[in-house]
């Protein structure tokens, strides 16, 4: 094995030291004149041997702190542990550059969620500081004071800790600091009334304020508890009103403002045939009476195709004046529009409009909510002795409670039982086409 150099560390030669090794590498003629100095100025560089025998070196301002390198790159090459430091100095949003384009979601909304988390918390913070500079400390710090909200710190700490992770992988730093940051503020406990679906009586007044355009709507969502981006999604193609069923295939998602079609529901549980009641069947005959739509089945590849909805605007097909330009509306239901034009002014109508406020975050929502629709069949079907596995397969979830998940099993002909079901709740409302 080779004897160690006897000059590692070494003092380098500075322009500005004035000790006669400096004045004899940089002399006054060329330089300029310095004052004399017995001690040199000029900072200590450790050099040393990565794992892969490469020439590596670092200056350090004191000899102290040179030799203390060098022992720890030592070992760490020894015990085959060794990062190469200058990996570790890139900056977070120079990494998030890097990283992102390999993690990009494909789903617009966890896109727009992850990309949110991002630029609203993580890149102002953290985007100039580099990665082996990031303590576990600073960011439990970070969290607990800036970052407000149980479901924004879980989302913001899911991100950082992903990145940072994948930045030990890459071999830039040796452990992630992210791991052993907690979430500081409780899942908000709801009180029951704010979690309990109206009654049938209220839910009566609701459909009675609603604009008659949009009354099948909400009559599809109360007999099928079908969640809102599959219901403005239903394509005439995947609707069988002879069989009484409506396949759920492909749903809308608001992408930034834009309405798109995506092929996956929430969960691969949200591929499934939804059993039709009689007021379902015929709140989506005459929503296809008032507006014909294509039966035509295209792929998501294909664009939006608003002509194969069944559920549209009743501005669908109208030419407008946009911006000097001459459009064609395509009457796609937009979820916030809905909410806010039609189902707050509802609710607020007939006096069961709530405002309820989270006391951290101080954001706002009105009770109750349209999604509200899945937990009242939900609660309909458990009253009518419907197993909590099948409401489970009929809502589409991926799983229900842990007890449901291990103990209960779909069986055969859950389809018509939970029609019946839906059939016993009260007689079927009558529907009539409105001009």
């Amino acid at each position: 094995m080779p004897r160690r150099a006897t000059n590692n560390p070494r003092q380098l030669r500075s322009k500005s030291c004035g000790c006669q090794h400096c004045v004899e590498a940089y002399p006054p003629e060329q330089y300029g004149d310095r004052k004399k100095r017995r001690d040199c100025l000029g900072s200590w560089q450790a050099r040393y041997r990565d794992a892969n025998g490469q020439q590596k070196a670092k200056n350090f301002p004191k000899k102290g702190a040179a030799d203390a390198f060098l022992d720890k790159v030592r070992e760490s090459v020894r015990a085959g542990s060794y990062l190469d430091p200058k990996r570790g100095e890139i900056t977070l949003a120079a990494w998030w550059q890097e990283w992102w384009p390999g993690h990009e979601p494909e789903r617009p909304t966890t896109r727009n969620r992850k990309l949110s988390s991002w630029t609203a918390h993580i890149e102002p913070k953290w985007g100039r500081r580099k990665l082996n500079s990031i303590r576990t400390t600073e960011v439990q710090a970070w969290m607990r004071t800036e970052v407000r909200g149980h479901a924004t710190q879980v989302k913001v700490r899911e991100l950082f800790r992903a990145m940072l992770r994948d930045a030990v992988v890459d071999e830039r730093i040796p452990k992630n600091p992210l791991d052993a940051v907690t979430i500081t503020v409780a899942s908000p406990a709801r009180h029951p009334d704010e979690l309990r679906p109206p009654t049938e009586e209220q839910y009566a007044q609701i459909r009675e304020a609603i604009p008659a355009w949009y009354r099948p709507l909400v009559d599809f969502a109360h007999e099928t508890g079908m969640r809102w981006g599959e219901i403005a999604g239903l394509r005439a193609c995947y609707l069988d009103l002879d069989a009484g069923a409506a396949d759920v295939r492909h749903i809308l998602v608001d992408d930034k403002g834009t309405i798109v079609r995506q092929a996956m529901p929430k969960t691969l549980a949200g591929y499934r045939t939804v059993p039709l009641t009689e007021v379902a069947v015929e709140a989506a005959r005459l929503m296809l009476e008032r507006l014909p739509a294509s039966t035509a089945r295209s792929d998501v590849s294909d664009g939006l195709r608003p002509e194969e909805l069944v559920f549209r605007g009743p501005m669908a097909g109208e030419s407008r004046l946009l911006k000097g330009e001459r459009v064609t509306l395509d009457g796609a239901l937009r979820g916030n529009n809905f909410r806010r034009r039609i189902w707050i002014p509802a609710i607020k109508e007939v006096g069961l409009a709530r405002l309820i406020k989270d006391p951290v975050t101080g954001r706002e929502e009105y009770w109750p909510r349209i999604h509200d629709y899945r937990h009242a069949v939900a609660s309909r079907l458990h009253a009518a002795g419907v197993s909590e596995k099948e409401v489970q397969l009929f809502l589409g979830q991926e799983r229900g409670g842990r007890v449901t998940w291990l103990y209960t099993h779909g069986t055969e002909g859950a389809a018509d039982r939970l029609r019946a079901a839906l059939e016993g709740g009260g007689g079927p409302r009558h529907l009539r086409v409105v001009s």
